[in-house]
């Protein structure tokens, strides 16, 4: 075999062969594995096609441990999965497919070897290895793409347009692997995408925005979104990102585009954090800036209010991209609300109280957003960027230095509500929520040290205004 296994690999390889002999079935292993493999990528998951029965190759291999592994099948669609310590191995029949034009799930038959790499997406994905004693380790391909991969080149086996049309899904894995591996996707299959960009339409939110949050995992995430910007994908999936391109003048008097911006931001965060949520924190920060763009006299465009207006935005964004309604949304919304915050803290007078709350509002997220405001500083102009970051590193210091002294980050307020209960024998209510807001207020303003015995002099002045108790 002449890619590079280990040898858990080579063993499971002539375990199947073994398997696949006692059955009287052809098997090779097909693939991202292979395509992974050549390309000197990790890859945990293998795809084994049987030309015959793939779940009754799936048991047979079984059988060969001890103890027998659990065989996971799946009778509809003549699938069967075994999990090997960290190797998901998946077992299929070879087939050959048609389809509807008003789905993506095709109607399916057995097939050749042949017939199964026709139904491939990609030329590097359809590479396969035999597994069969005459010609065990022989790389078949078919449709050259051993040429594409050493080229760098994305392509479909069959004509793009067909291949897109049946199953429209293949047009955003062609944008996923290109960002994913730096490969181009050849000309006409480009083409096609752009021809056939409607037809995603009938792919399922959850695919679609897996294949994004795929996207926005890369090392440079833009590359991704620029081509299914320029595919016209975007508009189909994301229509309120595309609304983000262009600039407009009037008067002599332009703002940058936003869309751009964002790639450079997301590209920006992505060299500094892996989390999935603060990278789509990154791509929505500026989405309400359409809608909030106003040209002023003498002024220039102003974008008031677009965090606010871009954070209530988000729900309805993550509902229809099929993104989960949890707490992951509503951290986005949080940094997408508080981005210009910390920035905005560069320009004036930063005072103890201004820290205090950002350092309050922010709670856990801090380093988050923090890595979010860095990411948002882009220009041209490399000493305005310099600028920008020295005086976000004096925000920095005085945010460590505050909380230090204060130690708002994980709040825990020196008079709970059970204890103005107890000291003013009132029952749970407004009033005492208006005094411990209040002793929380002077704690942030800095009028009160964030201690017990300040606190408690403090609430009994508050209680005495209120009216809660005599002076």
């Amino acid at each position: 075999m002449d890619i590079n296994c280990t040898d858990t690999e080579l063993l499971l390889f002539e375990k199947i062969a073994r398997a696949a002999a006692s059955i009287h079935a052809d098997s090779y292993i097909i693939g991202g594995f292979v395509r992974d493999k050549l390309l000197g990528r990790e890859c945990k998951d293998i795809d084994v096609v049987c030309v015959g029965d793939g779940i009754s190759l799936a048991h047979e291999v079984a059988r060969q441990f001890d103890p027998v592994p659990q065989v996971h099948f799946f009778k509809n669609f003549g699938t069967a999965q075994i999990r090997l310590d960290d190797l998901d191995i998946e077992f299929v029949g070879a087939r050959k497919e048609s389809y509807r034009s008003d789905s993506r799930n095709p109607a399916v038959e057995a097939g050749s070897l042949e017939d199964d790499q026709n139904r491939r997406d990609f030329t590097i994905n359809a590479l396969a290895i035999s597994l069969q004693k005459s010609d065990y380790g022989r790389l078949l391909d078919p449709f050259g793409g051993l040429n594409d991969l050493e080229n760098k080149i994305i392509k479909t086996p069959l004509a793009p347009g067909e291949t897109f049309s049946d199953d429209p899904l293949r047009m955003m894995r062609a944008i996923r692997f290109a960002t994913q591996l730096g490969f181009v996707i050849e000309a006409n299959t480009l083409e096609a995408i752009s021809s056939n960009a409607g037809r995603i339409r009938i792919v399922s939110g959850e695919r679609i925005a897996d294949e994004l949050n795929k996207i926005l995992m890369c090392r440079k995430p833009s590359i991704g979104f620029d081509l299914l910007y320029k595919t016209g994908l975007l508009q189909e999936i994301f229509p309120q990102m595309v609304a983000l391109a262009g600039a407009e003048y009037i008067d002599g008097m332009g703002h940058k585009d936003n869309f751009y911006h964002t790639l450079q931001v997301v590209d920006n965060i992505a060299e500094h954090t892996n989390d999935l949520w603060l990278r789509w924190a990154a791509v929505l920060h500026d989405i309400a800036k359409p809608a909030t763009k106003k040209f002023e006299e003498g002024h220039g465009w102003t974008f008031h209010g677009h965090e606010v207006v871009g954070a209530r935005m988000v729900p309805k964004i993550f509902t229809k991209l099929k993104l989960p309604q949890n707490e992951k949304m509503k951290f986005v919304q949080k940094m997408v609300e508080m981005h210009l915050r910390p920035i905005s803290l560069t320009k004036e007078n930063i005072t103890d109280a201004a820290i205090r709350r950002l350092i309050f509002d922010a709670g856990d997220d801090l380093e988050a957003l923090m890595t979010l405001c860095r990411a948002d500083i882009t220009s041209k102009n490399k000493q305005k960027v310099k600028r920008f970051l020295e005086n976000f590193e004096l925000v920095l210091e005085r945010c460590a230095a505050v909380e230090a002294k204060d130690h708002i980050r994980n709040w825990q307020p020196p008079i709970t509500g059970e204890m103005i209960m107890e000291e003013f024998n009132l029952p749970p209510g407004r009033m005492v929520g208006d005094i411990k807001n209040a002793i929380r207020e002077a704690i942030l303003d800095g009028q009160i040290p964030n201690e017990y015995e300040a606190a408690k002099i403090f609430m009994l002045e508050k209680a005495k205004e209120l009216g809660v108790i005599n002076n």
